[in-house]
């Protein structure tokens, strides 16, 4: 995914209601960008860090700007939630995500279970339908290790479910974490912030739901998808 326009470099000052950061620009001017993410953002919410922003092409868009990248150490981090079922769909077409390759179709966002959307359904007359839930990962509170998630996450823990009684039913299903950075390598289960979801996938993948990671490489043009990573780690 290559950004639509050059993103605006600047410094954060604060990130509140949960969807608003206001940042200032390298020319001083001050303002305030959509926030697309409803986690909490642990340990990147830090005032003075560097971020990105890319400009809204509506003109009459209320909020000029959308926040997209933030520095964490050397490290670019991706923080738009937005992003990832796009950037997956786009790796999957690729042939990048070799577990997931194979199928005929590939649809998002439809209708399943009790009354969710599946990120990305994959279907082939000669096998199961794949059902493919994706989670954006930016956590990182050890060096090299990447968590999930990072806020109690009530509808997380019901898609794991939902997940598990389609692997129930017949079908495949897969649970997808897409680390939106590239300084880490394995990812684990944040049991500590939502124990219950740990409990949760620990559950879904003994009946048969997959766990797949995979991170990103980024820069100030383009997020991809890059290569896969060890984890999670469950609790059993």
């Amino acid at each position: 995914m290559r950004f639509a326009d050059p993103l605006i470099a600047g410094k954060l000052v604060r990130r509140y209601k949960r969807f608003l950061a206001d940042v200032e620009l390298t020319d001083g001017t001050l303002v305030t960008a959509h926030c697309a993410n409803s986690g909490s953002m642990l340990g990147l919410t830090a005032p003075g860090a560097e971020v990105w922003l890319s400009p809204a092409r509506n003109p009459a868009r209320k909020l000029k700007y959308t926040w997209e990248l933030i520095r964490s150490g050397r490290s670019l981090v991706g923080i738009n939630t937005s992003h990832p079922n796009a950037l997956v769909a786009e790796a999957i077409k690729r042939g990048k995500i070799p577990e997931l390759a194979g199928y005929a179709s590939l649809r998002r966002e439809v209708k399943y279970g009790r009354n969710s959307r599946i990120d990305i359904l994959l279907e082939n007359d000669a096998k199961p339908r794949c059902y493919v839930e994706i989670k954006n990962v930016h956590l990182c509170r050890q060096p090299k290790l990447a968590e999930f998630p990072d806020s109690v996450t009530v509808r997380g823990t019901k898609h794991l479910h939902e997940l598990a009684d389609m692997v129930k039913a017949g079908q495949r299903a897969v649970m997808l974490y897409l680390v939106q950075r590239g300084d880490c390598q394995r990812l684990a289960i944040a049991a500590d912030i939502d124990p219950d979801y740990d409990a949760a996938l620990g559950q879904a993948m003994a009946v048969g739901v997959e766990a797949l990671t995979y991170c990103c490489k980024l820069s100030r043009q383009r997020i991809v998808v890059d290569k896969a990573i060890d984890g999670p780690i469950a609790s059993f």
